[in-house]
């Protein structure tokens, strides 16, 4: 079981030294070893009054470590812990585990590569093959919540369309004479029965359909909105990275039961590079409401948010840090007046 120990003012994985729960009471959060944001739900945890409590009542008794504590102890802790004895921590940035795969597009040198566990969905066991690398310019950038917001209002409205509309004046049947004589009536005077203060008369200012919503966002603005997404997935342990999508049997349940056994939570969003999928996973996934895949071509911030967990494989990581990493460097206009491109990678 791996321990949890100070640094930096926060509760940090180590798989060396011991869990001592009394030592924890001066800390006041726990985050993510290997992210930028909070671990869990992206929100800091208060532990110290629950470890005091539970010191004070005499649950923890001295230093007994996590692997000593009966049920009673697993049932008062926080859920956060309890994640963390059903699950695992994420790897260490130092472990002696093999490393599957490295970042092919150099890393700065003030940063370091965040790591997830390399899985397979071959078995429900396969959770823990190795080590991947992932580039911190593309899963530890800075969580822009509100370029997250822009992007996903722009994803929703750019395509709309609206055939809203309603008849004018000129537009309603009748009224084409004057309903009586200017003067002498006693009346207000009027000049048509269609009018927009008569019932039965036109709009005023109405609706006028179709109309377009379109507008296009910088083109930089909408790769740090799928940077940033990525990043809240892998802050809050809802980014997996499998091998393949390779499946024993085409069977839905199988899936199911995978998911709930990892805690993949309620929908999940499986991505890869290929459009062509393996036959297994498309008829898993075929009639499933909870469970899709995608070509990661179409991967986008609305998807990313609608789905609990996201599955990546490691082509379409491959893929992404390279697709997103060439906007940082790229000089020449995306879409230049000559054809052919020539600055594409």
């Amino acid at each position: 079981m791996a321990a949890v120990t100070s640094n930096t003012g926060a509760l940090r994985l180590s798989a060396s030294t011991g869990f001592r729960p009394f030592n924890l009471a001066r800390f006041a959060t726990i985050t993510h070893p290997q992210s930028v944001s909070t671990y869990g739900q992206g929100k800091p945890i208060a532990l110290s009054g629950w470890f005091r409590q539970q010191r004070n009542g005499r649950t923890l008794k001295g230093s007994r470590g996590p692997d000593t504590w009966d049920d009673d102890d697993r049932s008062s802790c926080p859920r956060l812990l309890q994640r963390f004895w059903e699950k695992g921590p994420p790897p260490p940035i130092e472990s002696g585990l093999p490393v599957f795969r490295k970042c092919e597009i150099a890393v700065p040198m003030h940063l370091k590569p965040r790591q997830a566990w390399l899985e397979s969905l071959r078995s429900y066991t396969d959770d823990k093959l190795g080590i991947v690398d992932l580039h911190p310019d593309v899963f530890a950038v800075p969580p822009r919540i509100d370029i997250l917001h822009e992007v996903a209002i722009w994803q929703k409205n750019f395509k709309r369309i609206s055939y809203a509309k309603v008849k004018s004046r000129a537009e309603v049947r009748g009224g084409g004479r004057k309903p009586w004589q200017q003067k002498g009536s006693g009346r207000a005077r009027h000049g048509s029965i269609r009018s927009p203060i008569w019932r039965g008369g036109g709009v005023a200012h109405g609706p006028r359909g179709p109309t377009s919503y379109y507008y296009m966002l910088p083109m930089k603005v909408r790769v740090m909105g799928l940077k940033v997404a990525l990043t809240v997935k892998f802050a809050q342990d809802y980014l997996h990275i499998v091998d393949s999508l390779e499946m024993p049997n085409p069977d839905p349940q199988f899936l199911l039961d995978l998911a709930r056994y990892r805690h993949w939570g309620n929908s999940v969003l499986i991505v890869d590079v290929n459009e062509d999928m393996p036959e297994n996973i498309l008829a898993a996934t075929k009639h499933s409401k909870t469970m899709t895949v995608m070509p990661v071509i179409g991967l986008n911030v609305h998807s990313m948010l609608k789905y609990d967990t996201l599955v990546l494989t490691l082509d379409a990581v491959n893929f992404l840090e390279k697709k997103l990493l060439w906007h940082n460097t790229r000089f020449s206009p995306l879409y230049p007046f000559k054809l052919p491109y020539k600055d594409f990678p």
